[in-house]
């Protein structure tokens, strides 16, 4: 979401008589000094704008006005790791209260480049392990956020496509191989195998490092003759939903992921967190902070219900049959 957007959000709500600046229980800085806060994104302008909507309706219900009570500085690297450690410093030049890095690889090169600046991390695969934060419950540094517990979930997510595909043998999982750091990813990776192999899977990895190599990554898939296949948790993954949702339909290959968002597109089956809840909790903590808190002493929030979401018309289109079971345990259910 640009500037310009986030106004007329807000302006919005104050022509219809809700002065968001009142809403404030008490000051948010001292008078004469507005609080500026960075945005560091991994992906392009285009799905920042959709990512961001629940953290600035968050802001927004809490309060802020840009331009008049927050200053916002949004960077985005368009899916280029590389760029990251460079506009992590350019944030950091500009003298910003706090940085809001969305996903573990922005908030890496945030905490590489400053140990003192607070740092809120949303949607974080596994904290501990990319040495984020000492521990979930006290972070004990600069870093504090939300986890939508990455690695935990790929064997569920697995148990299920084997329940709704009849037969299932041959699994690809869609990997981005430098998502996050070196132990998350192979924990992940050794999670999904592990699981794979329990449920008398052969498993298949088709890596893809960037949105231009998912193509590829499909056709490695249809080569080797996979009945379905399960994306791994990535920002850069779930940022290229529509595109995966649509080559997956091109090849009619059945796939499980890892937001509701793949199947609103049009995708099969989805399990995990909600992530435009997590995504709005980040406004609180740019709310505690300002207000004096602590990003050390701020626990990382971790996802309290996950969420099953079918496509049932997805699921016709592949000859498929839902099991009743499922969809009754299923939190949507698209017709």
């Amino acid at each position: 979401m640009r500037r310009r957007d986030f106004i007329t959000l807000v302006g919005g709500a104050v022509a219809a008589g809700c002065p968001l600046g009142a809403l404030a229980q008490q000051p948010i800085r001292p008078a004469g000094k507005t609080p500026h806060v960075g945005v560091l994104m991994p992906g392009p302008t285009a799905h920042s704008t959709a990512v961001l909507g629940p953290f600035y309706q968050g802001l927004h219900d809490l309060g802020y006005i840009e331009g008049q009570n927050l200053f916002l500085e949004q960077r985005n690297a368009d899916w280029k790791p590389d760029r990251l450690p460079a506009l992590a410093a350019e944030l950091i030049g500009l003298k910003v209260d706090l940085i809001v890095a969305w996903s573990t690889p922005p908030a890496r090169a945030v905490k590489q480049a400053t140990n003192s600046i607070p740092i809120i991390a949303a949607v974080m695969a596994d904290p501990v392990g990319d040495e984020l934060v000492t521990s979930l419950a006290r972070p004990g540094g600069n870093v504090t956020g939300t986890t939508f517990l990455g690695p935990e979930l790929v064997p569920k997510r697995l148990q299920l496509l084997r329940d709704i595909v009849p037969g299932l043998a041959r699994v690809a999982a869609l990997v981005h191989p430098h998502a996050y750091g070196e132990h998350t990813m192979a924990n992940i990776v050794k999670d999904a195998e592990d699981s794979a192999h329990s449920l008398g899977i052969q498993l298949q990895l088709a890596p893809a490092d960037s949105p231009e190599e998912i193509t590829g990554a499909f056709a490695t898939m249809t080569k080797e003759r996979v009945d379905a296949f399960v994306v791994l948790p990535s920002p850069m993954l779930f940022g290229e939903h529509r595109r995966i949702v649509e080559l997956a339909a091109n090849n009619r290959l059945p796939g499980m992921y890892q937001a509701r968002e793949f199947v609103d597109a049009g995708g099969l089956i989805s399990y995990g967190a909600n992530l435009d809840d997590l995504f709005r909790q980040a406004a609180t903590y740019v709310d505690k902070i300002l207000r004096g808190a602590k990003p050390a002493e701020l626990p990382v929030e971790r996802p309290t219900k996950f969420e099953l979401i079918i496509n049932l018309k997805t699921a016709r289109g592949l000859g498929l049959t839902i099991n009743r079971d499922i969809l009754l345990i299923a939190a949507d259910v698209i017709e």
